[in-house]
C-alpha cells in the first residue's frame, strides 16, 4: 500500500496520527450505519413480499369481477357508465424517518367510494367491480410507496458501502503506512543523534 509523500517529521507524525483515528472512528461509525441500513432494508424487502402476495390475490379477484360485469352488463353500457365517474386521487412527497435517516418518500391518497352511476342503471356486477379495483388500488399504492423506501435504502446502503471500502482499503492503509514510515524515519534519526552525540563526547574526552 503506497504511503503519503510528506516529510518524516513530528508534526507531520502527530497529523497523521489524527487522521488515522478519524479514519477509523468514521470506518466504526459507517459499518455501525451500514448494518442498520441493511437490516432496515431487508425488514422493507419482506414488506414488499407480502404486499406483492397481496397483490397477486387481488389481482386474481378484481379481473374476473370485470369479466363477469362485461358479460352481464355489456361493454357499450359498462362503458357508458364509467365516462360519468371521476376520482381525484393526490400524489406528493414525503419525508420517511426510517433507520435514523430521513428519506423521500410517497404518500397517495384514496377518495372515499362512492357508485356514481344511477341506481336504475345499478348493477351488482358493477358495485362489485368497482369494490374490487378499489381494493386493487390500494394494494398498488402501498407497494409503490414501499417499494420507493427500498430503493431509496438500497441506493443508501450502496453509498455507505463504498464508504467503508474507501476508507478500509485506501485511507486507513495508507494512513497507517506514512505513521509506521515516519515512526521508522523518527527512530532510526534519533539513534544516529544518539550515537553521534556519543561519539562527540568520545571525542571530547580523549581531548
Amino acid at each position: 500500500m503506497p504511503r503519503e509523500q510528506i516529510a518524516p517529521t513530528k508534526s507531520n507524525l502527530i497529523r497523521v496520527k489524527e487522521r488515522l483515528n478519524t479514519a477509523l472512528e468514521g470506518y466504526d461509525l459507517l459499518e455501525q450505519k451500514r448494518e442498520i441500513l441493511v437490516m432496515e432494508l431487508m425488514r422493507q424487502v419482506e414488506q414488499v413480499k407480502i404486499l406483492e402476495r397481496d397483490l397477486d390475490a387481488r389481482i386474481a379477484t378484481a379481473y374476473p369481477a370485470l369479466k363477469r360485469m362485461l358479460v352481464i352488463v355489456g361493454r357499450e353500457r359498462a362503458d357508458k357508465l364509467s365516462r360519468n365517474i371521476r376520482y381525484r386521487f393526490e400524489l406528493t412527497e414525503k419525508k420517511v424517518v426510517t433507520a435514523g435517516m430521513s428519506l423521500p418518500g410517497l404518500e397517495i391518497k384514496l377518495p372515499d367510494v362512492e357508485l356514481k352511476y344511477s341506481p336504475a342503471n345499478s348493477f351488482a356486477e358493477c358495485d362489485e367491480t368497482v369494490l374490487e379495483f378499489f381494493r386493487l388500488l390500494k394494494i398498488i399504492t402501498e407497494l409503490a410507496a414501499v417499494r420507493t423506501i427500498a430503493w431509496r435504502l438500497a441506493r443508501e446502503v450502496r453509498k455507505t458501502q463504498r464508504r467503508v471500502n474507501a476508507l478500509e482499503k485506501m485511507v486507513i492503509p495508507t494512513a497507517r503506512e506514512t505513521k509506521t514510515y515516519i515512526e521508522s524515519a523518527l527512530e532510526e534519526r534519533d539513534r544516529d543523534a544518539f550515537f553521534t552525540s556519543k561519539l562527540l563526547k568520545r571525542k571530547a574526552g580523549k581531548e
